[in-house]
């Protein structure tokens, strides 16, 4: 008989065992070794049983072992040893506190950041892939830096969906219904006792209400907002039911929760705990761009701000992070759906629908007037903006180039900071211990720990390497048994799994998500060859893959079942795996044993791709395209760079041409770099590359890394932005977005009408100096309104300045026409061609970026430029 009802009955601790609840319920367990060490030891069958998941282990456990617990004074030494531990890392001092003390300016007294998802563990399943995985090693990271963030995601009663695969090897996706109460989360509840419920208003009258539930990352909380309560609708209750599920209309739904709801939240969350309210407001892509709505609601109908300088306000304390390089990437709803929630019946007087429609239109040259564009809305709404690696910057400033039109791309106001990823989560617990041990540090805690390396024996370094990958055998026999019998075999015929993989042969790993882009079969290009790697007789190699294509993506599915098939033939089926359902457990399996990490996506379409760095924190080496985070951080020596056939338009001729380059790298560079050995059986120049992997890699690849330059380069300068505009009842608000409109209402009469020059022309030495001289008109303008520029530098043989330089030019004279005279001097420090031009910016102090407003006049044409006196 099926149950009407269901609910949850938690172990009754005894008093003496009441901290491991402490400890269950702060998630620092993910990522610290000792604290697991105690669950182990509570009851290590059950603890294996359960998935090493605290909060099932607390559940499980007889009341018989809890007993024998509380009587062990050892174990009570440990467990009360352990929970000072977190309370003292949850309090203690940190960079974060040292640095805000001796800072010029104070750094922001809260940071909210915002993600669709979050991979924290994979007890926790509210993730889907990389973005979520970067999301959850943000909050650890900001942990132990100290960092106050408060995340802001949404809770899905289904997760994303659990993988498995037909007899056909076709992807199934199930999705089992998560109790909040088995999780390691609580609700959060008013002073008075009541749940936190949190509401947004609906088109037709209707409201969506959300209750508010808390995971703690350490000293971080993480409020996930939960839209399966009694009193909403059944639509408005299924709104949260699973990750990326649904239509259009569905996700909207989610990305206003989020958004608008997630800003409620946080507030809710400030009043109740006693926190401060957040300066700075972190978007992870665009899913939670609403929440700058919110926020202009904010300032609008509590400080009575009109909706420019409320505008002004919001965005100087936002960042937006963008983390996709192809617009296909990016939510995009249609005008009309926006129009219907931000308006009729549901419209907010302070904060009209049509303004709001005008923050996501893509105003640009090629784009969609009927669509509202999710990113090109976030990027109006904050201040700063960044993509997550260096070369994704750049693609991002031309992919988004349109919104600042007269500007070079380099100029695009979006910024670069790299991902990182947090090493005590990623890092094979006896790669850590191995440093430990040998080189006497308390390895990994700071960027300068990775010296310790240095002293690692090529002995130790290679044992340890063999032992992970001999772990990863015994994982993936277990796992790929497990998947067959799902598949309908009986254990009769699988005795072949036992001789699966072998813990001696070059071990290539390949797991990520399954879209189009990253070429999950490019190794299947030429079977045959493929092949003939897989079971060379001197120098074999053996793959290990995993991945998840969408539940709506048939083309994907279509991939992983090519795989599959090629993997099911029995001529190579002990070579080459794909493992199901990979989340956080399986990649901390699978990344630690492989001796190289196989990336070939479609330069330059893969925006970070982290997993690379995770393995690099292990000593795996990188076999990958020059694409993301390797673009920048490959030297030659810490792995390959399959070569780019770039310019190549046919996509099967350039899967022909890198799969080729691929199969020639690792047959004859890759596999005879590991099987080479010396006279002490260890392949010594393969070590090599490891150490100088690590060594190199080690301090780059840093999740701590990567916050502090959030901190520094954007948080920081965003809370002062933040606070300048807040100071005096937000009185520069409202001057800045008076002084924008100004600018923006009176630009059209800007121009620069004459340019020349005199000392040095047409031909000129190092070390002259050229005089520059040129008349511009301001029309309603002041000359305190704009900043005219000399741009100068070496040119190309289209006349394009290379690597520009700038001068401020200043006003020599002014005249009653409303035009004046600037100029200025430059000396030419280097030989080559020479370019200049004048250019006319609006400058005002509280701009971030000389393009904030996307605003430029230049010359009109060369034929107005002249050497000689201007009159």
């Amino acid at each position: 008989m099926r149950a009407i009802r269901r609910f949850t009955v938690r172990a009754a601790l005894p008093a003496e065992l009441l901290p491991l609840g402490e400890l269950a319920t702060n998630l620092r367990w993910s990522w610290h070794a000792d604290t697991r060490a105690i669950f182990a030891a509570v009851d290590p069958t059950t603890w294996d049983a359960v998935g090493q998941d605290p909060m099932k282990l607390l559940g499980a456990v007889s009341t018989t072992r809890l007993s024998e617990l509380a009587a062990d004074t050892e174990f009570r030494a440990r467990l009360d040893a352990a929970v000072a531990d977190l309370r003292s890392y949850c309090t203690e001092e940190r960079w974060y506190q040292r640095n805000e003390q001796a800072g010029e300016h104070p750094l922001p007294r809260a940071i909210a950041y915002f993600s669709p998802e979050f991979g924290i563990t994979a007890v926790l399943p509210q993730y889907s892939g990389g973005l979520g995985i970067l999301a959850g090693d943000h909050l650890k990271a900001a942990s132990d830096l100290g960092v106050p963030i408060i995340g802001v995601g949404l809770l899905y009663r289904r997760g994303y969906f659990i993988q498995s695969l037909s007899r056909e090897g076709w992807q199934e996706e199930r999705y089992p219904v998560l109790d909040p109460h088995e999780l390691p989360i609580e609700a959060l509840r008013e002073a008075d006792g009541s749940l936190l419920r949190v509401r947004i208003g609906l088109p037709g009258g209707r409201t969506l209400s959300a209750q508010v539930w808390k995971a703690q990352v350490g000293r971080v909380p993480l409020l996930l907002l939960d839209s399966d309560v009694e009193e909403n609708g059944p639509f408005e209750r299924e709104i949260t039911d699973r990750l990326y599920g649904g239509g259009t209309e569905h996700r909207l739904h989610q990305e206003l929760l989020l958004g608008i709801g997630g800003v409620r939240a946080v507030r809710a969350y400030c009043r109740l705990s006693g926190t401060p309210d957040p300066e700075v407001f972190h978007t992870n892509e665009g899913h939670a761009g609403f929440l700058g709505i919110e926020r202009i609601r904010e300032y609008a109908d509590e400080d009575g701000l009109p909706f420019d300088a409320a505008l002004e306000a919001a965005r100087a304390g936002t960042v937006f992070t963008t983390h996709t390089p192809v617009p296909a990437g990016i939510d995009r709803f249609p005008r009309e759906l926006i129009a219907t929630y931000f308006g009729g019946d549901n419209a907010i007087a302070s904060v009209p629908v049509e303004r709001i429609l005008e923050l996501g239109a893509e105003t640009y040259s090629g784009g969609d007037p009927t669509v509202f564009n999710m990113a090109v809305m976030g990027l109006r709404l904050a201040q700063r903006a960044n993509g997550v690696s260096l070369l994704h910057g750049a693609v991002s400033r031309e992919m988004f180039g349109g919104l600042w039109p007269g500007f070079d791309p380099d100029e695009v106001p979006i910024t670069s900071i790299t991902n990182g990823v947090h090493a005590p989560t990623w890092t094979a617990p006896e790669a850590i211990e191995l440093a430990r041990r040998e080189a006497g540090q308390a390895f990994i805690a700071t960027a300068e720990d990775w010296g310790a390396l240095d002293d690692v024996s090529d002995r130790a370094l290679f044992d340890v390497g063999r032992l992970l990958r001999e772990r990863l055998v015994q994982s993936v026999r277990r796992r790929l048994r497990a998947q067959w019998l799902q598949r309908g075999a009986s254990e009769a015929e699988l005795g072949w799994v036992n001789t699966v993989l072998d813990p001696d042969v070059l071990t290539i790993g390949f797991a990520r998500r399954v879209p189009s882009y990253k070429r999950l079969t490019l190794m299947l290009t030429d079977p045959e060859r493929l092949q003939h790697l897989l079971l060379h007789p001197e120098r074999p190699i053996q793959l290990v893959i995993a991945g998840k294509a969408h539940p709506a993506d048939d083309g994907g599915k279509r991939l992983i079942q090519e795989l599959v098939r090629f993997a099911d033939d029995p001529a190579v089926r002990h070579r080459i795996v794909f493992l199901t359902d990979y989340d956080m457990g399986l990649a901390a399996e699978m990344i630690p044993g492989c001796d190289v990490w196989l990336n070939n996506p479609l330069r330059p379409l893969e925006a970070c791709g982290t997993s690379g760095m995770k393995a690099a924190l292990n000593g795996c080496l990188n076999l990958s395209v020059l694409d993301g985070w390797w673009d920048e951080w490959y030297d030659g020596a810490n792995g390959w760079a399959i070569p780019s056939a770039t310019g190549v338009d046919d996509p099967e001729r350039r899967d022909e041409l890198e799969s080729s380059a691929l199969y020639d790298l690792i047959e004859t560079s890759v596999a005879p770099r590991f099987y080479e050995r010396d006279d002490s059986g260890l392949p010594a120049r393969w070590l090599e590359m490891v150490r100088h992997t690590i060594g190199s890699l080690g301090p780059k690849v840093l999740a701590s890394r990567m916050v502090q330059d959030y901190v520094n380069q954007l948080y920081a300068p965003a809370a002062v932005s933040s606070r300048e505009l807040a100071d005096d009842k937000l009185s520069l608000a409202r001057e800045l977005a008076s002084w924008k409109s100004r600018v923006r209402g009176g630009w059209e009469a800007v121009r620069v009408d004459h340019v020349e020059v005199s000392g040095a022309v047409d031909v000129a030495s190092v070390g002259d100096e050229v005089s520059v001289s040129c008349l511009v008109s301001l029309g309603s303008l002041d000359p305190a309104d704009v900043d005219v520029q000399l741009v100068y530098g070496r040119v190309d043989e289209s006349d394009q300045i290379l690597a520009p330089q700038t001068l401020s030019l200043t006003v020599a004279e002014q005249f009653d026409s409303g035009r004046s005279r600037y100029e200025g001097t430059v000396a030419l420090r280097n030989s080559g061609p020479f370019g200049y031009s004048v250019r006319v910016l609006p400058a005002h102090r509280l701009l971030a970026s000389p393009a904030e407003l996307g605003l430029v006049a230049v010359p009109m044409a060369p034929a107005g430029m002249t050497d000689g006196p201007v009159r």
